[in-house]
């Protein structure tokens, strides 16, 4: 009887811990998302933290917010293949191309145009007037914010004098603080930085247009992971708990209230490539 009685006893106790077991295995499956800074860490945190919270109860996989100090830090983690998820546009380059990531989304923004701007009462009328002064970028790895508008300066003869401030948010803090004369910038960080902030630009010169950042995945993920994470991510929408996150992060930042993310392809980032075809090897 002593035996039956520890006996029943032992199974219910490997019954237990296989139901405690079980779970902590299906929650399991963790990844890192890293998407590039363009704007403060603390603004960057309050704009992904609870769309990824969101997406990782949905899908069942558990998306971690990997961000650096500035977005050439971010990229430098996506680039040693410590993180398995971005929001970049940093992967088109013909060399990192080749390392297989996958685009699956982007948001269902306006095409963004690479820019140039100063204060709007700011006496600078024309890009020649920038020649040796000071001009504000995010980071050598932003692509739109600084490829796009640094390759038209060269393709000028205008020679400035780079300073990175590390994201899109201190490049324009140092314009309006009068530290630099001008700022690179995207249209889309341009007119949310000004209503959040207040602020007015006179735009110099704006770029052919170029989607929104990519959501991607790394080429290690399982194809069944990547594809819930996808679902949950351009499925967010449709969903009236998703639907109001979306809109209160999109407030956070200054975007529209209906942003959204939306199916995409490596297809749909062409411009990047034909960019890459004629922008000087310093800027691949």
């Amino acid at each position: 009887m002593r035996r039956h009685i520890l006996a029943s006893a032992t199974a219910a106790l490997l019954l237990a811990l296989g139901s405690a077991w079980q779970p902590a295995q299906a929650q399991a499956v963790a990844y890192n998302f890293s998407p590039v800074n363009q704007y403060d860490i603390n603004l960057t945190a309050a704009y992904w933290n609870p769309i990824i919270a969101y997406v990782s109860e949905k899908s069942g996989i558990k998306l971690n917010l990997k961000i650096g100090r500035t977005s050439a830090d971010t990229t430098s983690y996506v680039l040693a293949k410590e993180v398995e998820f971005v929001f970049s546009n940093h992967l088109f380059s013909p060399e990192r191309e080749q390392l297989g990531w996958k685009v699956f989304g982007r948001r269902n923004t306006p095409s963004l145009q690479g820019q140039i701007v100063v204060p709007a009462d700011s006496p600078i009328t024309e890009l020649s007037q920038l020649k040796g002064q000071d001009v504000a970028f995010a980071g050598p790895e932003a692509f739109i914010v600084y490829k796009v508008p640094y390759a038209n300066l060269l393709s000028r003869n205008i020679d400035v004098k780079v300073v990175f401030a590390g994201n899109q948010n201190a490049a324009f803090a140092q314009l309006f603080a009068g530290k630099v004369v001008a700022a690179g910038g995207n249209s889309q960080l341009v007119e949310g930085y000004a209503r959040r902030e207040g602020k007015k630009f006179r735009v110099l010169w704006s770029s052919e247009p170029f989607q929104d950042l990519a959501l991607m995945a790394a080429s290690k993920v399982p194809e069944a992971d990547a594809r819930k994470v996808a679902a949950a991510f351009i499925d967010m929408a449709k969903d009236p708990k998703g639907r109001d996150i979306l809109q209160q992060a999109s407030k956070e930042v200054g975007m529209p209230g209906d942003t959204a993310f939306i199916a995409a392809t490596g297809a749909d980032y062409a411009a990047y490539r034909r960019f890459y075809q004629s922008a000087p090897a310093s800027l691949h």
